[in-house]
């Protein structure tokens, strides 16, 4: 079936807007600017929280686009929006500091490492929360599943290697820094699959928008990193921050850099009304085309950063990375099972692949129904 325009338009905002996301963010950090005082030397924007802080006023804003389209559908004939059952806000607060810890960490490592490779590592969130669904949730993993968990790990370490090697030999970057980064980017990807895991456990069983989940995750996070801005302004941690000060964040020399260089505050911008929209947007095409797409979006993302960051200068070609997102791409697609419509097609596997979408369908119903939460 062919897509209409407007499914076309959500796909290609999804894209652009995901995309946006990480390259504004990498734009940021290569900017230098003057901090504080008229003595104040030149230095790199590096300010990976004050980043986060923008990343989650994005998603804050989600909050203002669920009330907007609610109170849109209340003055229809026949309004047709689920807003959900009442819930406690607070079961969004684990979570919100999961996502807070992670996004955190991981745009501390993007100062360290390629644009590219940090979105290919992110891939690393389905081996953790294939993982961690088995252990804390009762979920059983297909065949498929394994495979891609084990594919995806053969596919980070290429990808590992592919930067080891490229640490050595470009000046982008320092070799200690980049695998730091890898690391860091990996470790950040275990806090966001348990972030995953409580969602399902406690926020998805209470049929809660998923406007209205981003949004209220968005407001915690947002508020407590805020206020956790001011201790971290005091904090010493030596040669691990970039900052004149060499503190945990040093939000006022952050600032200073903004009014000194108003390109800084462009490329925040970018990713903080990005994120606003590419949750938006990833939202309604999985209701309006499918979450198979949605996460063949995802992947073709990776690609469009690589190619913008190779384009820009700001890393070389490596073919090994070639291989690696390769690798990456096939492991994602057999975990999410984009490989059921294929041997759907196919004769001899076609009993197969009905079987697996059949299983499949029976732990999304248990998962809703809230067994899982009972037996774990």
């Amino acid at each position: 079936m062919a897509w209409t325009n407007y499914q076309l338009f959500l796909a290609g905002l999804m894209l652009t807007t995901g995309s946006i996301n990480t390259l504004s963010a990498k734009w940021a950090d290569m900017f230098s600017a003057k901090g504080c005082g008229e003595n104040a030397e030149v230095h790199n924007f590096s300010h990976p929280f004050v980043q986060a802080v923008g990343m989650f006023l994005g998603e804050f804003c989600c909050l203002a686009v669920f009330h907007l389209l609610l109170c849109q559908d209340k003055r229809k004939p026949i309004p047709q929006m689920n807003p959900g059952q009442s819930f406690n806000p607070l079961i969004f607060f684990p979570p919100a500091m999961c996502d807070m810890t992670a996004t955190s960490i991981m745009y501390v490592a993007l100062n360290m490492t390629s644009a590219s490779s940090f979105q290919m590592l992110r891939g690393a969130v389905i081996i953790f929360t294939g993982l961690l669904s088995v252990a804390f949730l009762g979920r059983k993993l297909l065949v498929s599943q394994w495979v891609g968990i084990f594919i995806t790990i053969l596919g980070l370490i290429i990808v590992g290697l592919a930067d080891f090697i490229s640490g050595t030999r470009d000046d982008t970057h320092k070799l200690s820094d980049v695998i730091t980064g890898d690391l860091l980017i990996i470790m950040a990807q275990v806090i966001a699959a348990v972030q995953m895991v409580l969602e399902e456990k406690f926020v998805y069983k209470h049929d809660v928008h998923p406007l209205k989940a981003v949004g209220t995750e968005g407001l915690f996070g947002f508020f407590v990193l805020s206020f956790l801005l001011i201790p971290m302004y005091f904090i010493p941690v030596g040669g691990f921050s970039d900052n004149p000060r060499q503190v945990l964040e040093d939000a006022l020399d952050a600032f200073c850099q903004i009014g000194n260089k108003p390109l800084i505050l462009l490329a925040l911008l970018g990713n903080t009304v990005s994120i606003a929209f590419f949750n938006f947007a990833g939202i309604s095409v999985t209701k309006e085309i499918s979450a198979t797409t949605r996460m063949v979006l995802d992947s073709l993302r990776t690609l469009v950063i690589w190619v913008v960051s190779l384009a820009l200068g700001w890393e070389t070609f490596h073919g090994l990375q070639v291989l690696g997102f390769i690798v990456l791409l096939v492991g994602t697609a057999l975990y999410n099972g984009l490989h059921r419509p294929i041997m759907a097609r196919i004769p001899c596997c076609a009993a197969l692949a009905g079987g697996e979408e059949q299983s499949s369908g029976d732990e999304r119903e248990r998962l809703l129904n809230g067994d899982v939460a009972e037996q774990s």
